[in-house]
């Protein structure tokens, strides 16, 4: 599990996993990562990121918050998960910029955006889960339409990924 923007961890990115005192409220077998992280399951390299640098690069493009898997082909692009600074993402200073993306992932995963979006770039799987949650007042105002109780499944054998 990792943390994002409304979760009881540092506001700042990158994100420590969830605190220990979370972590007892959930089932032993739970993993808890920090927010990015890169993951291997199967030999399948998987960076997960919130998301939340989205929210920067989403008004300059057209459309994106219907189709967010075009905003994070430009992290990719950029290799850098918050490219734009000094905008809506707080960065902790760090010695070590944890933001960049030094390894290529074979599928990069997002959600902050509440909407669903599959796509791929050069080889590299893109999946931006959904929300269960409905629309809310803030998204209502930012003319973003959520896509609640929608998830995406991979096939860890053919990569293939569907929206159920």
């Amino acid at each position: 599990m990792s943390p994002g923007n409304h979760d009881a961890v540092r506001q700042a990115e990158p994100q420590p996993p969830l605190p220990d005192e979370i972590q007892e409220l959930f089932p032993k077998k739970t993993v808890f990562i920090s927010n990015p992280s890169m993951i291997e399951i199967h030999g399948l390299k998987i960076l997960i990121y919130h998301g939340r640098s989205l929210d920067d690069i989403a008004p300059l493009i057209p459309g994106a918050y219907r189709n967010p898997h075009v905003v994070m082909i430009e992290l990719l692009k950029k290799r850098h998960l918050s490219p734009i600074y000094g905008e809506k993402v707080p960065l902790a200073p760090e010695e070590e910029d944890h933001l960049v993306i030094s390894e290529t992932p074979d599928v990069l995963h997002c959600g902050h955006v509440h909407t669903v979006g599959v796509g791929s770039y050069r080889g590299i799987y893109l999946i931006n889960s959904g929300t269960w949650q409905d629309q809310t007042e803030f998204q209502k105002r930012m003319n973003i339409v959520p896509t609640p109780a929608t998830a995406v499944f991979m096939n860890l054998q053919d990569l293939s990924p569907k929206i159920l």
